[in-house]
């Protein structure tokens, strides 16, 4: 009886299951080509990357290290943190960061509503809101310089002044008001309001433009009225405006210094002086160029953190 002689069968490799079409192992690192497009997309941002940097960045990289001499721009020296040092020993300084956050404050309470509420008054008009956008935008186009000899001329302290004039007509004043260390602050921040609302207007209007009409549709079927409206439709949609507009005036006020400088010289009695006054007066009165600048980057750093602790404080409601 003849024995077999096949050979023995291997046993076949197990099949690799095939992975899933959506399955994450199946996907295959994209390789990232360099297309035409994108090349003119960059050449064409270069040159505003160049003149960004040139213009903004090189001089903030330049003051830090300004701020570690003792300079005239034409001799040198170093001193390491002793502009700081003199800075902060300034009994002046207590005086402009006080005068500083009373313009702040002021300006959040007098100047922030204001735009908004021009805003959704121009919005509920129907025939004259273009006219009404003009008018709102008027102050703007008037020169800072301009616009703040003017107001100075209003707020001439005789009797014969427009405010005192107007205000005697019933019964009141005269008011000193720029001589007034009690009045000077409420004063300017009232005239910046005045010259700078336009621009925050037309920004909310806009925003107010991007709403959706259902939404005041489904409210006034609702039955709400005006106030109604305002507070449970308009003020949500533009929450995220709100809080961006709100941090960027808090930055350009605290920067102030066109209007206290011209109009008061930072009197009476330094009741007006602010941060930017000071450092222009360590700058261009004292000649102190390094204590100048190491104050402009403890403002620079002070509003740098502000920004971001209200940016982080803000961040859940804005998108709630």
């Amino acid at each position: 009886m003849a024995t077999s002689t096949l050979a023995p069968r291997t046993a076949a490799p197990p099949d690799r299951a095939k992975p899933a079409v959506g399955d994450p192992t199946n996907r295959r690192p994209r390789r990232r080509h360099i297309t035409s497009k994108s090349i003119w997309t960059f050449l064409f941002v270069l040159p505003m990357l160049v003149i960004f940097t040139l213009f903004a960045w090189w001089p903030i990289v330049q003051s830090l290290g300004l701020s570690l001499q003792q300079t005239n721009f034409i001799t040198s020296e170093w001193v390491g943190f002793e502009n700081f040092s003199r800075v902060l020993a300034d009994p002046l300084l207590p005086v402009a960061t006080g005068n500083t956050v009373q313009f702040t404050l002021l300006s959040v309470l007098i100047g922030f509503p204001v735009p908004l509420l021009f805003a959704i008054l121009i919005a509920e008009l129907r025939r004259a809101r273009g006219f009404a956008s003009v008018l709102a935008y008027l102050p703007v186009i008037v020169p800072p310089v301009v616009a703040v000899l003017l107001w100075k001329a209003l707020y001439n302290p005789s009797g014969d002044g427009v405010f005192n004039t107007i205000l005697g007509s019933v019964g009141l004043g005269p008011f000193a008001w720029l001589n007034d260390g009690d009045l000077v602050i409420p004063a300017i921040v009232v005239q910046a309001t005045w010259a700078s609302f336009g621009t925050a207007t037309i920004i909310y209007l806009a925003a107010l433009m991007s709403v959706q009409s259902e939404l005041y549709e489904a409210a006034e079927i609702d039955g709400a009225g005006i106030r109604r409206r305002i507070w449970h439709v308009t003020l949500p949609q533009l929450r995220g405006v709100i809080l961006t507009m709100l941090l960027l005036q808090l930055i350009g006020v605290f920067q102030i210094f066109t209007e206290p400088y011209i109009m008061t010289g930072g009197g009476p009695e330094n009741r007006s002086v602010t941060i930017l006054m000071l450092i222009y007066r360590y700058a261009f009165v004292s000649g102190d160029y390094g204590r100048a600048t190491a104050l402009s980057v403890l403002l620079a750093v002070v509003l740098a953190l502000f920004s971001v602790l209200f940016l982080l404080t803000t961040r859940r409601w804005s998108r709630s």
